[in-house]
C-alpha cells in the first residue's frame, strides 16, 4: 500500500467540502443533487461542465425493470425522471400486453438537451459547487477519507467523498485493432484514480461494454423503414409533472439481413472481440452484432432500431449494431439494411474496456467497507446503464450526506424498491459481467410495480428533506382518492346478461343484448374478475372518478389483490431472516460444519445478515441453519467478554 495514502496527512487540508463527488455522469449527478438539497455543502468534480449528464450511448431512459428504477429514484426526490419529462421526445410504457408488475415506462431523450437540463438544474442548488478538473487520487487522514487530489495539483478536503467515473477507469477504446486510451472516444483516461482504488487495497476486475455506429439524418431512407410511434396520450416519468405537451419525435425498425451476417463473418478475424484483444467481459444482455451473428447462427436477421438523438441532431443511434470492427468493415454492414442503403457514418461504434472495483466490496449503504468515508457508484461497481447509475448514486450521496449529519444510513429491502434489489445483489453476489437490472431479479416484483413506487417510497423521501410538504400531500391525496374509488365501486350494481357468459357479455362498445334474465353484480366484484377492466366498466355506463392514471392503479390492486398479500406474506418471512445478523468477528472463527464451498464464499463476501447469506452463490439451506448456531454462540461470546 502507498504510505503516503496513509501517512502525509499534513498536506490534506481541513475540510472545505462536506461531501467531494468525482464525476458528472448519472450516477455523479444523483449524489450531488442529494447531498447539496440535504444541505450540505458539495462539490461536483468534472472534466468537462459541458458533459454533464451526457449520454454516451444510446440517449434513453427506462426499459424493462430500468423505468422502475427511475420512478423510484423520482419518488425518493431523485432528478432522473424530472429531467427525462423535460428533455424526452418520445415516451412509450413497454410490456403492456402482459401483467402489470412488468409494465415498464421508458423516454427517448434529446441527447443535448438532457445535458444542458441537468446542468441548469445543477447550477440552481445553492450548496452546490461545480469544480472542473481530472481526479487522481483519494487523501485520507485517521484512516478515513479527507481529500481529493487533482491532477493540477490542487487538494480539495472533505468529509466524505463519493466516486463515479463511469467507464473511464483506466478506460481503452477497441475500433478494430486500434487501441485508444479513453473512457469516452476523445476523452480522457483515469489510469492514476485507478492505481489509487488499488493502493487504497481495492480488488479491481476488467469489464467490457460497446456503443453502435453514428449516422447521419439525411442520408437514410426513413420511408423504407416501420414507424415505431410513441403512446398517445404520452405518460410522464415523474410523479411530479402534471402532464406532458409535446410533440412526439417517430423512432423506425429495420433489419439486418443475410448479407450483413456474411460481411460480419468474413471480417471476424478483425473484431477484438474474437482476436483476443479485448479481455474484459461484455454486458450478457445487450451483444455486439458481432456476439449476435456468432452466438445465434440460425437467426435469418436481428431487429435494429434507427432512433434520433434529438429533435434538431443529425445523428442518429443504431440500437441493435453495437460493434468494434473497423470503421469500414461498419459502414460495410450497416448499408446492407434496408433504409441503410446510403448511409454516411458521423462516428464508427467501438468498445471500451475498464477497471471496476469489486463491490462485494461495498455495504449496503455504498460505503468501502475497509476506507469510512468512501462510497462508490456506477459503472465502478461493474454496472451498465444509466439508470442503474443513477440508483447507486443516490443511495451513495444520499447516505454520504447521512454519515456527515450522523443520521442512520439509508438501506432499501428487497421487497421495498428495485434500488433496493439492485444494492443487495451487487454487495453479496459475486461479478464477472456488467449488472443490468431485470424484473426477474425481483423476487416481489408484484409489490414492486412502476406505478406504485410513490406509495412505496415518498414517506423516505420526504424524511430525507427531498420532497417537499406539498408533493408528499399530493402522494396521500391520490391513494385516499383511490381508496375512495374503491368504496364507491363496492356499492355500484352493474347488469350483465344472464344468458351469456360474463367474459362474453362485455364488449368495448356496450352491452350484448341476449335473452333471460340479466346478472346483478358489484362493479368492483366484476373488476376482480379476469375480464374485468376499467374500460369495460366504461362501456357499462360505471362513471370512473380518478385520472386514468389513477384509475389503472385502482385496477391492478383489484385484481391482483390475492397475490399482491402474498407477496407480502412472502416479504415479511424473508424480513426476518435480513434482520438476523451475522457478526463481523464471525468470519474469523473455524466455521465448523459448513461446506468448503460456503466457507469460501462467505468469508470474501462476509455478509451482514442471514438474509444476506441465503442469497449468497453456494450457500445451501443446511449452512443456513448453522450459520444461525454460529451467530448466536458469537453473540453470547461477545456480550460475556
Amino acid at each position: 500500500m502507498n504510505a503516503s495514502l496513509l501517512n502525509d496527512a499534513a498536506r490534506v487540508p481541513d475540510a472545505t467540502w462536506d461531501v467531494l463527488v468525482v464525476g458528472a455522469g448519472h450516477a455523479g449527478c444523483e449524489a450531488a443533487s442529494a447531498c447539496a438539497r440535504m444541505g450540505l455543502h458539495t462539490g461536483l468534480i468534472t472534466v468537462k461542465l459541458d458533459d454533464t449528464a451526457k449520454m454516451s450511448c444510446n440517449p434513453a431512459i427506462g426499459g424493462i425493470a430500468k423505468g422502475h428504477m427511475v420512478r423510484e429514484i423520482d419518488a425518493l426526490g431523485g432528478i432522473m425522471a424530472c429531467i427525462t419529462d423535460r428533455a424526452g421526445i418520445q415516451f412509450k410504457m413497454l410490456n403492456r400486453g402482459r401483467g402489470p408488475a412488468v409494465w415498464s415506462p421508458r423516454a427517448q431523450c434529446d441527447k443535448p438537451l438532457y445535458s444542458s437540463e441537468m446542468g441548469r438544474y445543477l447550477g440552481t442548488l445553492v450548496n452546490l459547487e461545480r469544480i472542473e478538473g481530472v481526479a487522481n487520487r483519494v487523501w485520507r487522514k485517521g484512516g478515513r477519507v479527507a481529500g481529493i487530489e487533482l491532477a493540477d495539483g490542487r487538494l480539495l478536503g472533505c468529509r466524505t467523498a463519493v466516486i463515479t467515473p463511469g467507464t473511464f477507469l483506466n478506460g481503452l477504446i477497441h475500433i478494430g485493432t486500434r487501441q485508444i486510451e479513453g473512457g469516452r472516444i476523445g476523452e480522457h483516461a483515469a489510469r492514476a484514480l485507478s492505481e489509487c482504488l488499488a493502493d487504497l487495497g481495492l480488488e479491481r476486475g476488467r469489464l467490457k461494454t460497446g456503443t453502435p455506429p453514428r449516422l447521419h439524418r439525411a442520408s437514410l431512407d426513413w420511408a423504407a423503414m416501420e414507424p415505431q410511434l410513441g403512446d398517445d396520450p404520452p405518460q410522464a416519468f415523474s410523479h411530479w409533472t402534471e402532464r406532458l405537451e409535446l410533440e412526439q419525435v417517430p423512432c423506425y425498425l429495420t433489419r439486418t439481413t443475410a448479407r450483413t451476417h456474411d460481411v460480419i463473418r468474413r471480417h471476424l478475424h478483425e473484431s477484438p472481440l474474437y482476436s483476443g484483444q479485448i479481455q474484459g467481459r461484455g454486458p450478457r444482455y445487450c451483444p455486439s452484432i458481432e456476439d449476435k451473428v456468432v452466438k445465434f447462427p440460425e437467426r435469418e436477421s436481428h431487429h435494429v432500431f434507427v432512433e434520433p438523438e434529438g429533435r434538431e441532431v443529425d445523428e442518429i443511434y443504431v440500437n441493435g449494431l453495437s460493434s468494434s470492427l473497423p470503421e469500414a468493415v461498419q459502414l460495410e454492414f450497416v448499408r446492407t439494411l434496408q433504409g441503410l442503403e446510403r448511409a454516411e457514418m458521423i462516428r464508427p461504434g467501438y468498445a471500451v474496456e475498464y477497471d471496476f472495483v469489486m463491490p462485494h466490496q461495498l455495504g449496503p449503504a455504498m460505503e468501502v467497507k475497509y476506507v469510512p468515508g468512501l462510497f462508490l457508484a456506477g459503472q465502478i461497481c461493474g454496472t451498465s446503464g444509466y439508470e442503474e447509475a443513477a440508483a447507486q448514486g443516490f443511495i451513495a450521496g444520499v447516505n454520504a450526506a447521512l454519515q456527515v449529519l450522523q443520521r442512520p444510513p439509508l438501506v432499501l429491502r428487497r421487497d421495498q424498491a428495485y434500488v433496493g434489489v439492485l444494492v443487495d445483489d451487487l454487495v453479496t453476489r459475486e461479478h464477472s459481467e456488467p449488472y443490468r437490472m431485470f424484473t426477474s431479479a425481483a423476487e416481489h416484483r408484484l409489490l414492486l410495480r412502476a406505478d406504485n413506487a410513490d406509495e412505496r417510497l415518498a414517506r423516505i423521501g420526504y424524511e430525507l428533506g427531498l420532497l417537499s410538504d406539498d408533493q408528499l400531500d399530493q402522494v396521500r391525496a391520490k391513494y385516499a382518492a383511490i381508496e375512495r374509488e374503491t368504496k364507491r365501486l363496492a356499492s355500484v350494481t352493474v347488469t350483465l346478461p344472464a344468458a351469456l357468459p360474463v367474459a362474453a357479455a362485455v364488449e368495448g362498445a356496450g352491452v350484448v343484448e341476449s335473452p333471460g334474465e340479466p346478472r346483478k353484480l358489484k362493479a368492483l366484484d366484476y373488476l376482480a374478475r379476469p375480464e374485468g377492466t376499467m374500460a369495460k366498466l366504461r362501456a357499462l355506463d360505471v362513471a370512473i372518478e380518478l385520472p386514468e392514471a389513477w384509475a389503472d392503479c385502482l385496477e391492478v390492486r383489484v385484481r391482483y389483490r390475492g397475490y399482491i398479500e402474498r407477496e407480502q406474506r412472502l416479504a415479511e418471512q424473508r424480513l426476518r431472516l435480513d434482520a438476523s445478523p451475522l457478526p463481523e468477528g464471525l468470519w474469523d472463527q473455524d466455521l465448523l460444519g459448513l461446506s468448503h464451498e460456503a466457507v469460501e464464499k462467505l468469508r470474501r463476501l462476509r455478509p451482514a445478515t442471514i438474509g444476506q447469506a441465503t442469497r449468497v452463490a453456494g450457500v445451501s439451506p443446511a449452512d443456513v441453519a448453522i450459520l444461525l448456531v454460529l451467530a448466536r454462540r458469537e453473540r453470547s461470546a461477545a456480550a460475556r467478554a
